[in-house]
């Protein structure tokens, strides 16, 4: 019977999305079909609705509406275009220096929004116009915009970690943000090495030196946004406050800075708060539907008979790695990060943990692997925003993406491949 229900979920769910249904839902629906293998219809629609209700009853939720209007308030007053001109005094005097200030951008301001959208929206949006005006390729711009904005997923504070966090069980999230500062900056710093690569074979020219006097006033134009990071990471890896509490304190904390640089005004926050309203209300609902999935899937025992099979492939921890990486790189291309990592963690997470693989490592493993897909076609969402912002195609991009593609794959093995490049910073905090 579950070889019938795993069918019917695969079939229904793929055949839905192809018709064009939104992720959200195709998920619902396909669950619905497969609950209806065992049970009638009428508990089977009030079984799915109950199991979305249930799944956004959980108080670290609150936390993604709160990050999510901190990066919109972010966005819109002045402290991305701080951020950016703190990096371009630090590197823009090298050659090709506004992509290295593209990536650097990008980890500043994903690790504050955390969310990979809105820094390729900001940062794109006033970067994109300054490299076409020195002679960038527009497509190379585009490639290191999409591919770099991807960081603020695993740099702290990250919504997708927390979600991860949930569909765990229970996994610390100040655990995971702690973690994910190495793998985050990793994966910039080689993408930046990917960068050099063009700088050379564009022969693209270095920008002005910054006086020492000014890049001083840049760094403390930048430094309240900064202080940030220390404010809400710091709060909650010390224990003063929940990831929730912190989320809150990063609203309160942007707004006022976006007072004191004059940026926005009060007439702004309506428009500010909708735009906050309309992301949330879309990654709730995801979530609702991709809980009741996971819940459908339970019920049947797919993820049980999963688990057993990827168990019988092999004993080696790392070859069971690679593979769950392969299968996570193929759904990433057609799944949003929330929903896979809603779907698949409950399904991978009872293998590696009977490896002896620890949860964190395993968690940000999974949403490095995630990460790349939401710069593939054809629902990658940072892909399309990147590519919306430098006014060109994917069919332009796409070439320029593919060694920063290779890139990101290097990092995720390198990731895999040695935990304690995860694991270090939490075990030396006592997380």
């Amino acid at each position: 019977m579950e070889y019938i229900s795993v069918v019917i979920l695969v079939v229904s769910f793929i055949t839905l999305m192809g018709l064009g249904v939104p992720v959200a839902w195709s998920l619902g629906l396909s669950s619905f079909l497969t609950l209806t293998v065992t049970i009638a219809t009428v508990p089977s629609a009030t079984t799915i609705a109950q199991r979305m209700g249930t799944g956004l009853d959980s108080f670290s939720l609150l936390a993604i509406p709160f990050f999510i209007l901190a990066g919109e308030i972010m966005n819109k007053g002045g402290i991305a275009n701080r951020l950016i001109d703190l990096a371009k005094a630090i590197t823009g005097r090298l050659p090709g220096g506004l992509l290295y200030v593209n990536v650097i951008a990008s980890m500043l301001f994903g690790a504050i929004a955390g969310s990979a959208v809105a820094a390729a929206s900001a940062i794109g949006g006033i970067l994109g116009p300054r490299m076409e005006k020195e002679g960038y390729p527009k497509e190379l711009g585009a490639a290191v915009n999409i591919t770099s904005s991807t960081t603020g997923l695993i740099i702290p504070p990250s919504n997708v970690l927390i979600v991860y966090s949930l569909a765990s069980g229970g996994v610390s999230i100040a655990a995971l943000f702690v973690a994910g500062y190495i793998p985050g900056i990793l994966l910039g710093l080689l993408l930046m090495l990917t960068a050099s690569v063009f700088i050379r074979k564009n022969n693209l020219k270095p920008g002005d030196i910054t006086p020492i006097k000014e890049l001083v006033k840049k760094f403390l134009d930048a430094l309240p946004s900064l202080f940030l990071l220390v404010v809400v990471i710091g709060g909650i890896v010390i224990g003063v406050f929940t990831a929730t509490e912190a989320s809150a304190i990063a609203v309160v904390y942007t707004i006022v800075l976006s007072f004191i640089y004059r940026e926005i005004s009060f007439k702004d926050l309506p428009k500010i708060l909708l735009k906050s309203s309309e992301t949330t209300s879309i990654v709730m609902l995801l979530i609702a539907t991709s809980m009741s999935m996971s819940w459908a899937m339970s019920s049947e025992n797919i993820p049980q008979s999963i688990s057993a099979t990827l168990l019988s492939l092999s004993e080696n921890k790392f070859v069971i790695l690679i593979i769950i990486n392969l299968i996570l790189l193929f759904v990433g291309t057609f799944m949003d990060m929330t929903p896979a990592v809603l779907i698949f963690t409950p399904i991978f997470l009872p293998a590696v943990v009977s490896l002896g693989i620890d949860p964190v490592h395993f968690g940000i493993m999974m949403v490095l692997n995630l990460c790349i897909g939401v710069c593939t076609p054809p629902v990658g969402s940072v892909l399309f925003v990147g590519v919306g912002v430098a006014k060109t195609s994917i069919a332009k991009v796409f070439i320029p993406l593919l060694p920063f593609f290779i890139t990101m794959i290097v990092g995720l093995l390198i990731i895999t491949l040695f935990p304690q490049l995860t694991l270090w910073l939490p075990r030396l905090f006592g997380l």
